[in-house]
């Protein structure tokens, strides 16, 4: 140890006598170290880290699959979960959730706002391990059933059929440590009180440790960190197989594996398949799967990605700064030989030489961590919604350990090999060279090896961004079949309209005042919005699926107000909108978009044709197409995703049209006041919620691409910067050995038009025997992006053909430069100077 220390104290004081060679290596390697440190910090957090729930390994999200119809992730109904709790014998307990967004009021402590919530089975907070800050979690008994209404007496009259109305039960409710904090300022005197929550009331009693969160796939509509939690009042044993809300939770009972559970479910999925005919034309069965695994299922391609290219970027900065060190070895040498004549063994002189390799990567490290600290900021920032735990991204002891051993798994790399190769000086040669560079091939193969390396992690690194490019291009050039610009989007809460008439007229109403505020073009009222996250399937087929349920299959389903599709801009390619006359519960028409209609009509002629579909009854009914809507992008814009139908809100009495849209021709977001304003004069107790942009959900639906599209185009350009500074470094050092060379050359008639081409050249072939070694590589290791793309393929030829010439247009400028340097040498000064 003590030979270590002065050693590498050693190396300090000779580095310190070399400030710029040492800034430069340090600020090389602590670049490729920080943008490693920041990836890593995410990967850590989302990947890595194990999820804040005891005995995380053995919990899995169990989900249903209907095979027939090509949808996965299914929720579950409350009659499966029925089975799924009390059937299976390989579970310790099974859990489910389903969350909402109700607007809290009337305590007292603040205005009326909208807060995330959720549904839960009783036993949420035990399953997950979660403990309860203040009060009590949830006992079995909160999640008692609301009673049913009595059955009507025989032969009595209307009205005296209900008898005395049961009064419900209340609902019961924990709130969230980061929710009690920010509304209640964390006064204990909150648990035990009623709180308005929606158009019901909960009783408070306890609140949550700090950080509880529910943790599914993206996708999923599941708020992750709740600010109020309810125990479902659900009787699961009776509850409906159609109606299908819960997200599942499973813990497996020790001993118990994966495969083993699932051989369960299979058995379970076969029973349930065989006692109801729909699951079985549906081929439906459960899964489970590893509950992190599950997590990151989607986010794992892209992040890989990234690691992948900050571990290039780190390579070239390791390759940029071996190259430093053999400049500087070829310059030591004259003292590496003095050295071994006075009997310093090899190992010796290799132990210092690596010492100092240790110092400049400790350093870097530090200048890495600080590099990491700002990245992560930006990444934060960048990061889209769909990134899990991204708000647990930091620099914890993992990200620490992880910078120390990079630091010195970099010190190795950058160290070892210009270290050995510098431990061998031909003493004699040196001696009596009288301080001049006798080794004008010393460690070039080194330097040369290094340069091509660089240039081919680099090209990678370019083929990956171009790709990355071209996909967001095609997704900015992809439309998503309505017109997003210009359109305010908000949710009205704490409508107290009750029955079908009164949230008709309310409906009615708010319109024709959004229709008349000053710069509105046109308004209307959707449930759901495309892209706005909130993803709704019903069962649709031809008529013959009533004997054959086989031919069902699943599609987005929407309930709009007529002038929804003028409103939204989407074409409709044959047929035509729903109008006034369609807009009642009575109504039996419906339309479809082309995806459906060319799957279900393939004749072409889908308007007046009459389809099965289940919308918001136990049985599937049947509807008259009125209309062939051009093809909304639902959920995602990467592809078509499912086909889509359309019914009017009238038919479900008005109900589920909840999201409204308002076109204007200027900054929607400047319309926002006057909204509001119109909106609270028809009533001063409406909410408005989530008002924003239509555009920002088409922004949301990009922001993983884009997200890595930075990011790859980041890493690319500070692979290419550092990769053309090494290839500049060795035609530089290159020139200057070969000075004597060069001034022969031009005594002897050389023209400095030639002697440009032959610097030139040299850098070139450096530059295209890296560039056809990353081809390979790229072809190779880009097929790793295949589901990040859009619009190109992993080995697009154009992509590689044009980072390939400009990679080559800018080696050449990088050797350029010492070309004309050597070009304007003067043959007299050169060979004098020898």
């Amino acid at each position: 140890m003590d030979t270590l220390i002065r050693d590498l104290a050693f190396a300090f004081r000779t580095l310190k006598r070399q400030p710029a060679f040492a800034l430069t290596a340090v600020l090389t390697i602590g670049l490729g170290i920080g943008a490693t440190t920041a990836i890593f910090s995410v990967v850590n957090a989302v990947v890595l880290r194990p999820l804040p729930y005891n005995d995380a390994a053995r919990l899995g999200t169990v989900w249903a699959d209907l095979r027939n119809r090509n949808v996965v992730d299914f929720p579950i109904s409350p009659g499966d979960f029925f089975d799924l709790r009390t059937v299976l014998t390989q579970f310790d307990g099974v859990a489910g959730v389903n969350t909402f967004r109700p607007t809290i009021g009337g305590d007292g402590r603040g205005d009326a706002e909208q807060v995330s919530g959720a549904g839960a089975t009783t036993n949420i907070f035990t399953l997950l391990g979660h403990r309860i800050h203040v009060g009590r979690g949830f006992v079995e008994e909160d999640g008692t059933p609301q009673p049913a209404p009595p059955p009507p007496a025989a032969g009595a009259a209307p009205a005296a059929q209900a008898g005395p109305e049961t009064p419900p039960l209340p609902n019961i409710a924990v709130l969230s440590f980061e929710f009690w904090q920010r509304r209640y300022g964390g006064d204990d005197s909150i648990v035990g009180t009623t709180i308005e929550l929606g158009n019901g009331r909960a009783d408070i009693v306890g609140v949550l440790a700090p950080g509880f969160e529910l943790l599914f796939p993206p996708g999923t509509d599941v708020e992750p960190r709740p600010d109020i939690v309810v125990a479902n009042r659900v009787n699961y044993e009776t509850g409906s197989r159609n109606n299908v809300f819960l997200r599942v939770i499973a813990r497996l009972t020790p001993g118990v594996s994966f495969e083993q559970a699932q051989s369960e479910l299979d058995r379970l999925s076969a029973d349930l398949r065989g006692r109801f005919p729909i699951k079985e034309t549906a081929n439906a069965n459960f899964r489970i799967e590893p509950m992190h695994a599950d997590l990151v299922a989607d986010v794992r391609p892209q992040l890989a990605a990234l690691m992948g290219a900050v571990v290039f970027v780190l390579l070239i900065a390791c390759a940029n700064v071996a190259n430093l060190l053999l400049v500087r070895a070829s310059a030591r040498e004259r003292e590496l030989a003095v050295r071994a004549a006075m009997g310093g063994s090899r190992w010796r002189l290799v132990r210092q030489l690596v010492a100092e390799s240790l110092v400049l990567a400790t350093f870097g490290g530090l200048v890495g961590l600080w590099l990491a600290q700002f990245g992560l900021d930006a990444l934060i920032q960048l990061a889209p919604e769909a990134l899990p735990r991204a708000t647990a991204v930091s620099l914890d002891g993992t990200v620490l350990a992880f910078t120390a051993a990079a630091a010195l798994v970099a010190a190795l790399i950058f160290g070892v090999a210009p270290a050995w190769r510098a431990s061998r000086p031909n003493v004699m040669d040196v001696l009596r060279s009288s301080g001049r560079l006798v080794g004008g091939g010393s460690g070039r193969w080194l330097r040369d090896g290094a340069v091509v390396a660089e240039v081919a992690l680099a090209f990678v690194l370019l083929v990956g961004s171009g790709l990355m490019i071209r996909t967001f291009i095609a997704l900015q050039n992809t439309h998503p079949g309505f017109d997003a610009n210009g359109v305010l989007t908000f949710i009205i809460q704490n409508n107290r309209a009750q029955g079908p008439e009164a949230q008709q007229t309310f409906k009615r109403t708010t319109l024709e005042r959004l229709k008349a505020l000053p710069g509105v073009v046109d308004a209307t009222v959707a449930g759901p919005l495309p892209l706005d996250g909130v993803n709704s399937l019903a069962r649709y087929g031809p008529l013959e699926a009533a004997t054959d349920p086989a031919k069902f299959q699943q599609a987005i389903v929407h309930f709009v107000q007529p002038g929804y599709f003028e409103m939204t801009r989407t074409p409709m390619a044959a047929g035509r909108a729903f109008g006034d006359e369609d807009n009642r519960p009575e109504a039996r028409v419906m339309i479809i978009d082309d995806l459906l209609a060319a799957k279900l009509f393939p004749s072409g002629q889908a308007v007046g044709q009459r389809m099965l579909a289940r919308v918001t009854t136990d049985e599937p009914q049947t509807f008259e197409v009125i209309g062939v809507s051009r093809h909304q992008r639902h959920t995602t814009m990467m592809d078509d995703g499912r086909e889509g139908m359309f019914f009017p809100d009238g038919y479900a009495n008005f109900g589920p049209a909840f999201r409204w849209a308002v076109r204007t021709n200027g900054d929607p977001n400047a319309l926002a006041a006057a909204v509001r304003s119109a909106i609270a004069q028809q009533d001063a107790r409406l909410l408005l919620t989530e008002v924003r942009p239509w555009q920002d959900y088409l922004d949301e639906a990009i922001a993983p691409t884009r997200f890595a599209l930075i990011l790859i185009a980041v890493f690319a350009g500070v692979a290419a910067v550092l990769a053309m500074i090494g290839l500049y470094g060795v035609l530089a050092t290159t020139v200057r050995q070969r000075t004597t060379e060069i001034g022969v050359r031009m005594a002897f008639g050389a023209s400095g038009h030639s002697i440009l081409k032959l610097v030139i050249g040299q850098g070139l072939r450096l530059s295209l025997a890296g560039i056809v070694l990353g081809l390979v590589a790229a072809a190779a290791l880009t097929r790793i992006m295949a589901s990040l793309l859009v619009g190109v393929t992993a080995t697009d030829p154009a992509t590689y053909a044009t980072m390939a010439v400009l990679f080559t247009i800018v080696a050449t400028f990088a050797a350029w430069v010492p070309a004309r340097r050597a070009a304007a040498l003067n043959p007299n000064v050169a060979l004098r100077d020898e």
